[in-house]
């Protein structure tokens, strides 16, 4: 008997690459150092504006806390308190967000039922949809009244913690305050992204982890959380790049002055976002170019903030694989 032989694998293809496989490698080549181009002109663009008033600064723009731009000789500005106040602001807002989105999201993809998980995961989408005027005046109007009181409790029972010693503020629009609308804010970027990875978990482990005895929480804690941790990370540097750069909200619940402060129960510190959109219309002499420098600190925070979310979701990619 003469048996066949089996079929044999076919060669790899030869010769040239096909014109539409080089045209695409072209556009995303292209896209991706167009975008390189972006960053680069918007910096190259913030710098030239901000060199005047850089250059005629009489003190140390890093850290004086004044800001006396508004002048035609002699400026003295510093944005020392802008951005104590908006990385503490946005610090703020991470620390109240970040647990609250985990746990939403580990409820909608391993608690609730189907039908309950897809109707609040709109919800929580919607959340992002709402204009930040609209979070503006709801920290203003309603937010900051319901916590004076709370603040007036916080300050008597724990007023020997620095962050919130008294007197409290009779208004509330604080830099807590401030933090708090924040939080609800970025929740459904932090939010989503923790979903996304979730549903991700390869369900091998989720089934392995449940077959040796392990409670649904244990599995969460042992397979899920694990697996996700860069995504959740990422999110909630991406969710505190958005706080970064809150100006509505934070300008209208903000008092407009400058101050390093610790006590997050009291008025006066501020944001660069929110200083540039208040004192924007009435800047005069150096005013524009200093607030332009304001805008390239926080454009090299954000860039930074987001740099690094970005690192620490390959790294974990990476691990992972």
């Amino acid at each position: 008997m003469t048996t066949t032989d089996a079929p044999q694998a076919a060669p790899p293809p030869t010769g040239k690459r096909r014109i539409g496989d080089v045209v695409f490698a072209g556009l995303a080549r292209g896209s991706g150092i167009l975008i390189l181009l972006i960053l680069a002109g918007v910096a190259a663009f913030l710098l030239i504006q901000a060199w005047p008033s850089l250059a005629a600064n009489t003190s140390n723009f890093l850290t004086n806390q004044s800001w006396e731009a508004n002048v035609r000789e002699n400026p003295s500005f510093g944005v020392a308190a802008l951005a104590f106040g908006t990385v503490t602001a946005a610090a703020i807002a991470l620390l109240l967000a970040t647990p609250v989105a985990i746990g939403i999201a580990l409820f909608i993809v391993y608690y609730a039922p189907r039908k309950l998980a897809t109707t609040l995961g709109y919800l929580v989408d919607l959340l992002a949809a709402i204009p930040s005027v609209v979070y503006g005046l709801w920290g203003m109007m309603v937010l900051a009244p319901e916590l004076v009181p709370v603040y007036d409790g916080m300050t008597e029972y724990l007023g020997w913690i620095p962050l919130f010693a008294g007197p409290a503020s009779t208004s509330a629009r604080t830099l807590l305050t401030a933090g708090i609308v924040l939080a609800v804010m970025i929740l459904p970027i932090i939010t989503a992204m923790s979903r996304d990875v979730f549903h991700q978990v390869p369900q091998g482990h989720r089934e392995a982890a449940l077959a040796m005895g392990a409670t649904r929480w244990e599995m969460i804690r042992l397979a899920v959380l694990p697996f996700g941790k860069s995504g959740i990370v990422g999110g909630a540097m991406l969710g505190m790049g958005r706080a970064l750069g809150e100006t509505m909200a934070v300008a209208m619940i903000l008092s407009p002055s400058l101050a390093i402060s610790f006590n997050l129960l009291q008025s006066g510190n501020q944001t660069i976002a929110a200083h540039i959109a208040l004192q924007y219309p009435e800047a005069t002499g150096y005013g524009v170019s200093a607030l332009i420098a304001a805008g390239l600190v926080l454009f090299a925070i954000t860039l930074a903030v987001n740099m690094g979310a970005r690192y620490v979701v390959a790294r974990g990619n990476k691990e992972s694989a």
